[in-house]
C-alpha cells in the first residue's frame, strides 16, 4: 500500500472519532450536570523503512529512515469542570458548589442495585416520602455515600406533606428537626471513575472515597460544561482536516494513475 493513502486515511478516521464525541456533547448541551468529552491524539510507533530487494550489498537491505503510519485517536476522557447554576425554586432540586457527587441506589433492568454516582440533582420525593431520581432510583444518605452502600436503611426518607428546607451541608429539616442528610462524596483520583450512560459514574476497582467540601445548593440545578460555541468552531476545524485527507487521497490516486498508465508508456 502506498504510506500516503495510509496516512490520509488513518487521519480521516481520527477526525471521524473526534466528530462523534464531540456530536454527543453538542447532543448534552442541554443535559443537566452532564460533563463534557474531549479527545487526545497520538501517532503510531515509528519504523525504520529499507530498501527491499536492494541489490547494491547483498543481503544487507539499506535503511532509509523512520517513517509513521498516521495518527490515531489516543485517548477520550471527561472534563470535570463545574457548570453555571440554574435556579429552578423546586425543593427537590440541588446542585452541588465544588466537587463531589451525590450518590444513587441504581437498578438495573435485571433488578441488581449497586451504587452510581451524578452530578444531576433533579430529584423528586414520590408519595411515601423517598427522595429520588427522575428515573425512579433512590438517593442515598450520607453514610450509603460515603461507603458505597445501596442498602434500603441508606435511603432518604421524609414527610412528603410536610415542607423541609436543606442546608449547604446537605442536611434535611423538617419541623425545626434534622431528618436526613443527602449523602455527598468525593474521589482521590477521578480516573477511577467511568461513564455509566450520560450522567452516571462507576468507580472502578482502586478508586477510593475521600471527604467533600461541595456545597449543597437548595432549589437550583447544574447546567452541562458544554460551550455550543467552542464546539461548532472545533467541529469546523474537524471539518477542514477531514477535508484535507480526502484532497490528499485524490492527489495520490491521481499519482498512482499515472504511474501505472503513462510513466513508461511506448507511444
Amino acid at each position: 500500500m502506498v504510506k500516503g493513502l495510509y496516512t490520509a486515511h488513518m487521519g480521516m478516521v481520527n477526525e471521524m472519532r473526534r466528530l462523534d464525541v464531540m456530536a454527543n456533547n453538542l447532543a448534552n448541551a442541554q443535559t443537566t450536570a452532564y460533563k463534557k468529552e474531549g479527545t487526545t491524539s497520538r501517532t503510531f510507533a515509528d519504523e525504520m523503512a529499507v530498501k527491499l530487494k536492494d541489490t547494491s550489498e547483498y543481503a544487507l537491505p539499506k535503511k532509509i529512515g523512520e517513517i509513521t503510519f498516521g495518527v490515531h485517536l489516543g485517548q477520550v476522557y471527561t472534563d470535570y469542570d463545574q457548570g453555571s447554576f440554574i435556579i429552578t425554586n423546586n425543593a427537590s432540586d440541588f446542585a452541588l458548589d465544588g466537587k463531589g457527587f451525590f450518590a444513587i441506589a441504581f437498578t438495573d433492568k435485571k433488578g441488581n442495585t449497586s451504587v452510581k454516582y451524578t452530578r444531576d440533582g433533579a430529584f423528586v420525593v414520590n408519595t411515601e416520602g423517598y427522595l429520588m431520581t427522575k428515573d425512579g432510583d433512590y438517593v442515598l444518605n450520607q453514610a450509603g455515600a460515603s461507603t458505597g452502600n445501596p442498602s434500603p436503611n441508606n435511603y432518604i426518607r421524609i414527610d412528603p406533606n410536610a415542607t423541609y428546607a436543606v442546608n449547604t451541608l446537605g442536611q434535611i429539616y423538617q419541623n425545626g428537626q434534622m431528618v436526613a442528610n443527602i449523602g455527598v462524596t468525593d474521589f482521590d483520583n477521578y480516573d477511577y471513575l467511568e461513564k455509566y450512560g450520560e450522567n452516571l459514574y462507576n468507580l472502578v476497582d482502586g478508586g477510593n472515597h475521600i471527604q467533600t467540601t461541595a456545597k449543597v445548593r437548595q432549589s437550583t440545578l447544574e447546567a452541562s460544561n458544554v460551550n455550543v460555541v467552542s464546539e461548532m468552531v472545533n467541529m469546523i476545524t474537524i471539518q477542514r482536516a477531514y477535508e484535507a485527507g480526502q484532497k490528499l487521497i485524490v492527489t495520490e490516486d491521481s499519482t498512482l494513475e499515472k504511474a501505472c498508465n503513462e510513466v513508461g508508456k511506448v507511444s
